[in-house]
């Protein structure tokens, strides 16, 4: 679009304050707040912010959990020309500090404990902080949004948004992920990752009603959608099979009837699960996204495609995707290879690095380090993470297909399947199985004996209590084989 007819975040949420101020912008729980009384909060907050030094151009470092307070804060940001950086609420201290220093944050938000050089404040103490909840001189942020990603490697990295934060001056009819102005939003999935902050930024811009849940519980976002009316809802497959994996009659206590559009990504989906969603919630309903926090090229799958494309995560809607070989050279439809992507021809850079160098090809192509194959008709499918790969006595082993075979069990939760160093066959595949019920190796031996040729069959298994999969559904293999290969080295 021209950029006159483009306005900022911060002039388009003045704008829904004076046309529909009552309209409910966002809840949590018991709390909802309309357009102009978000507004107003993020006045207050971006005053307060402007006090601790914060100006146009900076990082902001937002580690707050889901909620009012967290969507109020990001506007704040932008209200000062200034981008969200958001981090995970959790995160220990050195990581912050690591982070913070990376974006050069002049203030945290948040509420952690942590020492760490900089003022870290809360969004409540913000709000407290300045009484004036007029508006504020227009201001645009150079930079939507700046997601941290530690990737394959588990160094930190920011993602700098290459669009900067600007939104049509006329409201379409329909935006981006399908959202409309009068939607109902659920967004159970913390949005301190990419695709959820995402929603949640256009879904504000286009004056819909976002809900947002504090923490993910299966039961209970079924009871929201039912309580809300939930037109659009996010989900990861981490959250997908939790729900799924609901007695039958908890699944049907609750009316699901109002959803329209259901996103899932982040995360491969099993196919097994992916098909019991589509023909329990409709299969034009479920769609799919497979890109990139750094957004070069994208693609989207309907329900009804995928009936007829199992398995594929779409065709490239956006930008441009191709498979490559080890020697850098394209492979034909139907080989595995490590996919690469890039921007449109003549399309601006959609990010930044900071922290990190991307993996590249001549030509403009770029990976993220997966693996997958087009069929004949250009559909995608995924295999893995070349990081992740494990090579068995010569044979290429994908966790996430073990991960998916092993997650059809009822008694499993989550899955970590990793390769171990082997002197006969090289590496040798070991899964780590957080478990919901009792549940022994050779039940799940048996479980897999007709669903995995023998070599990508676990050698051994380990079971845990603790979680393997973020809130997001990420889970960091890299990390989960160096802790064991370090426990082995230890002396006895």
């Amino acid at each position: 679009m021209a950029d006159e007819e483009m306005i900022s975040f911060g002039e388009k949420l003045r704008q829904h304050a004076r046309t529909h101020g009552d309209r409910p912008a966002v809840s949590c729980g018991e709390e909802t707040i309309g357009y102009a009384e978000l507004n107003r909060r993020s006045n207050r907050m971006a005053r307060a912010l402007q006090a601790l030094g914060v100006k146009a151009g900076d990082l902001v470092t937002l580690g707050m959990p889901n909620g009012i307070g967290f969507v109020a804060a990001a506007h704040a940001i932008w209200k000062l020309g200034a981008t969200p950086q958001p981090i995970s609420f959790r995160l220990p201290q050195a990581e912050l500090k690591a982070i913070a220093e990376l974006a050069d944050t002049p203030v945290v938000i948040a509420e952690f404990g942590h020492e760490i050089g900089r003022p870290i404040v809360s969004a409540d103490a913000l709000l407290a902080a300045s009484e004036d909840d007029g508006d504020l001189p227009d201001a645009t942020p150079p930079i939507s949004k700046a997601p941290t990603s530690g990737g394959s490697t588990g160094r930190p990295k920011l993602i700098l948004a290459g669009q900067p934060g600007v939104t049509p001056r006329q409201t379409p009819e329909v935006g981006g992920f399908r959202l409309r102005p009068d939607e109902t939003a659920l967004i159970p999935a913390p949005m301190y990752h990419n695709a959820p902050f995402g929603m949640m930024m256009q879904a504000t811009a286009l004056g819909a009603h976002v809900v947002v849940m504090p923490r993910f519980d299966p039961e209970a976002t079924l009871a929201e959608i039912q309580r809300r009316r939930a037109t659009w809802v996010y989900l990861v497959p981490t959250m997908m099979s939790r729900i799924w994996r609901l007695p039958e009659a908890a699944r049907a206590a609750y009316d699901l009837s109002s959803v329209e559009t259901l996103w899932h990504m982040a995360a491969p989906c099993p196919a097994w699960l992916k098909e019991a969603f589509i023909h329990w919630i409709a299969p034009g309903e479920v769609m799919e996204l497979y890109a990139g926090t750094e957004a070069q090229a994208v693609t989207i799958i309907t329900g009804s495609e995928w009936l007829t494309h199992r398995g594929s995560v779409g065709r490239v809607s956006v930008g441009e995707m191709a498979v490559f070989g080890e020697d850098g050279q394209p492979l034909p439809a139907g080989q595995t290879g490590e996919i690469y992507m890039r921007r449109a021809p003549g399309a601006p850079p959609t990010y930044r690095y900071v922290g990190a160098t991307p993996k590249t090809l001549p030509g403009g192509w770029e990976s993220l380090g997966d693996l997958g194959w087009f069929d004949a008709e250009g559909y995608l499918y995924l295999a893995d993470r070349r990081a992740d790969m494990i090579l068995v006595g010569g044979s290429n082993v994908y966790p996430a297909e073990i991960e998916a075979a092993l997650e059809e069990h009822p008694a499993v939760q989550s899955v970590a399947v990793i390769g171990l160093p082997d002197d006969d066959f090289g590496n040798v595949v070991h899964a780590i199985v957080q478990a919901r019920q009792a549940v022994s190796e050779d039940e799940l031996r048996a479980h897999l004996k007709d669903r995995l040729v023998s070599y990508k069959q676990p050698r051994s298994y380990e079971f845990v209590d603790e979680a393997l999969r973020d809130d997001a559904g990420k889970v960091r293999r890299s990390a989960l084989r160096e802790a064991r290969l370090g426990m082995r080295a230890q002396p006895a």
